[in-house]
């Protein structure tokens, strides 16, 4: 086992990854931007380390930093939560050869999944059901025009280096087809250092159902079943919940199946998660996310699985001590991200929380690193904290949550508690009745 993790993050995540190393006797390692030198994270830390300005790319971006940060204390490993260089395969190669151990999967893994084009090539051979889509990258717009021909409009141009729904456009008939071919272009080379794009059938009213899969060192691979987090605006994620609600249940084992097969196939270690879209009940690859999922806590409410802790285990060369016969799924959990935006326009709302007051009792649980007097600042996400609740079913976690968000109070800056209030108080959610662009038709109705 490790004696001492760097935590390569901030805010919830950071506190999230030291409780597990409290837990487990690991000492921790905080580092933070000069704006961070208050946050929790650096006051629960057994160590602190200052790495940079106040900007992403000055601190949690820094990777000579980071490094440099490790060395000076003696941590063995780090954990990168999720977000900054969670995902960023070179990070995790200089930290193999600098001899630091990396909490994540093998940077081989990293490299290929977060190339969507490379992604999808992996995938088709394992008997996942892709999206309808390109073979491989759009290299020009007579290639464009044919391939969109072929599978059939409406189509989706996506950014193979993507996420965050930045570089994605819908083309719904050729006429507008090389304008939103040169804005997704444009976009994911100014966002991704990568104009490379492909294409594939838009689905009109799906939802976005992801597969939470768990490996070791040793060949064991096991899943930790599905979240529906079709609750989304402008592809952000604002409620997800774990089971899924009236899926085709036949065809989850067999998707299931399919990914464990995958997974083992080309020997994935650690928490990864595949994300797929769903439709006239079947499953589609859409990508796998080779990190920690900011929304994972409602998988361990329902299955008890603590997958932050499992995480380090597995990256110290432990193996799971769990087999797929002995996960058992019981209840329903919901998560709401609490962001500091407001409500109605979703602007950013940086500032000082005056007030601030947590709710409780049975089946509530709270991932924050916020407190009164906490600033939020300007420079990073404005997710301020999870609210997370479990109950014997959907209708009673409802219930749970509306008790817990009418509890919350935070004070000083706008929040996004009233939207969350209003949302799962609609028939629609209460039904399980919702898409992935639900939302964003029910937000333009009420302005």
């Amino acid at each position: 086992m490790f004696k001492k993790v760097l935590i390569a993050n901030r805010g919830e995540i950071a506190v999230r990854i030291i409780r597990s190393c409290q837990e487990l006797g690991i000492n921790t390692v905080a580092i933070h931007s000069k704006a961070d030198e208050d946050a929790m994270h650096v006051k629960m830390a057994n160590e602190s380390i200052c790495i940079g300005n106040n900007s992403a790319k000055e601190s949690y971006l820094n990777i000579p930093a980071i490094i440099t940060a490790t060395e000076l204390t003696g941590a063995d490993a780090i954990h990168p939560g999720y977000g900054f260089l969670s995902e960023n395969y070179r990070f995790a190669n200089i930290l193999e050869e600098h001899d630091i151990a990396f909490i994540g999967p093998k940077p081989k893994h990293i490299e290929v999944m977060g190339d969507k084009i490379k992604a999808r090539e992996t995938i088709s051979k394992t008997g996942i059901p892709l999206v309808p889509g390109s073979d491989g990258s759009i290299i020009n717009l007579n290639n464009l025009k044919k391939t969109a021909l072929k599978i059939g409009y409406p189509i989706i141009i996506k950014a193979a280096s993507g996420g965050g729904g930045k570089g994605m456009k819908v083309v719904y008939t050729e006429d507008n087809l090389k304008e939103q071919f040169e804005l997704a272009k444009a976009e994911a080379k100014a966002n991704f250092g990568n104009d490379e794009v492909y294409i594939e059938k838009f689905l009109e009213n799906p939802k976005h159902i992801e597969f939470q899969v768990f490996a070791d060192k040793h060949g064991n691979v096991i899943h930790l079943g599905e979240r529906d987090c079709s609750m989304q605006r402008r592809h952000q994620k604002i409620i997800e919940e774990a089971p899924a609600h009236n899926i085709n249940i036949l065809e989850k084992k067999k998707v299931l199946k399919s990914i464990i097969s995958a997974m083992k196939k080309i020997g994935y270690v650690g928490a990864g998660t595949v994300e797929m879209l769903y439709e006239n009940g079947k499953f589609y690859f859409i990508e796998m996310n080779t990190r920690l999922q900011v929304e994972h806590p409602v998988t361990e409410m329902v299955t008890g699985f603590d997958i932050v802790s499992e995480q380090i285990k597995v990256a110290s060369g432990q193996k799971l001590k769990i087999k797929q016969e002995d996960i058992s799924f019981l209840g329903h959990s919901i998560e709401c991200r609490i962001n500091a935006e407001n409500s109605k326009t979703f602007l950013p709302s940086p500032g000082v929380i005056s007030a601030y007051h947590t709710p409780g009792g049975p089946g509530v649980r709270i991932d924050s690193a916020a407190f009164e007097k906490y600033k939020v600042l300007p420079y990073y996400d404005s997710l301020i904290g999870k609210l997370i609740v479990h109950a014997d079913n959907r209708d009673l976690a409802i219930a749970r949550m509306k008790r817990a968000l009418n509890e919350f109070i935070i004070e000083g800056i706008d929040t996004t508690l009233e939207l969350h209030k209003a949302v799962i108080s609609t028939k629609e959610f209460k039904s399980s009745n919702y898409d992935i662009k639900w939302l964003e038709k029910y937000l333009a109705r009420k302005q």
